[in-house]
């Protein structure tokens, strides 16, 4: 008989000598739907905010966030990254979190690098688990737009007051900082796309995407559209940029709520 993972509200799973740390709101994953959220290229399981507890509020499902080794808590990883950490992620990692939690059904919710990591598994993989994509802003490509904003962020962390709100949320900060930017900064990074992934997605997909969102345009929209053979809803929210979570938190977590009920049901724990 094989045994249930014992999951505690908050902690650590140990992966390959990595120690990720997480946040569950609700029931164990072995025992309801559950969303699994992928954080942001400087996000972390505390820069979710109060977003799992609403979402798990709305959906009377399960929620789990974990931070990617080099953020929040998480072990430190090596520098400079490989222009493929989020193929790595997706491929190596998020398989190993998924099993470790004991995850059965659900819904892999990602926010801009985190929707990345969400494509290329559910476009690598074909796991009946995953039920559908929830993305928040994500990119699939590489725009100029994007890859100015990650210019001013250097800027800001070298001499503005980025670095001091960061290192607030992440215990190795530099690792967290140089981790992502320096990769998105390399030339070579320019190359990167991965549109490919999208025709291979057999789930319904969800994007939500702000009008002012400073890292990507409409054009990720419509190459989705174009590519995936299930269904693609979009939410635009109005004024809002590149965190609608954050920004406009009623009208993100409503629809990724009536997105989720749609796929997996209202689900009731019992009692």
């Amino acid at each position: 008989m094989t045994k249930l993972p014992v999951l505690p509200a908050k902690g650590f799973i140990e992966l390959d000598g990595e120690r990720l740390e997480y946040r569950l709101v609700g029931r164990p994953p072995v025992k309801a739907p559950t969303l699994i959220l992928l954080h942001e290229g400087l996000g972390c399981v505390g820069l979710w905010g109060d977003f799992p507890e609403k979402l798990a509020a709305a959906t009377k499902m399960s929620v789990f966030a974990y931070s990617r080794a080099g953020y929040g808590a998480s072990s430190p990883v090596s520098l400079p990254r490989p222009l493929t950490y989020m193929h790595q992620e997706a491929q190596k990692t998020l398989p190993k979190v998924l099993k470790a939690i004991g995850f059965r059904r659900g819904i892999l919710v990602g926010h801009s690098d985190g929707a990345s990591i969400a494509v290329i598994y559910a476009g690598s993989v074909q796991d009946h688990r995953i039920r559908g994509l929830a993305l928040i802003a994500p990119h699939f490509f590489t725009e100029d737009v994007g890859l100015a904003e990650i210019a001013k962020a250097k800027k800001a962390y070298r001499s503005g007051d980025l670095k001091k709100k960061l290192a607030r949320w992440h215990k190795h900060v530099n690792v967290a900082f140089k981790g992502w930017n320096n990769a998105w900064l390399n030339p070579e990074f320019r190359q990167w796309n991965i549109v490919g992934f999208l025709e291979y997605i057999r789930t319904p997909m969800l994007i939500l995407q702000g009008t002012d969102d400073q890292y990507g345009t409409s054009r990720q929209i419509t190459v989705a559209r174009d590519k995936c053979h299930y269904p693609v809803d979009v939410v635009m929210l109005d004024g809002v940029k590149h965190a609608p979570h954050r920004d406009a938190p009623d009208l993100t977590v409503r629809s990724i709520a009536e997105f989720a009920k749609r796929l997996l049901g209202t689900y009731e724990p019992a009692a």
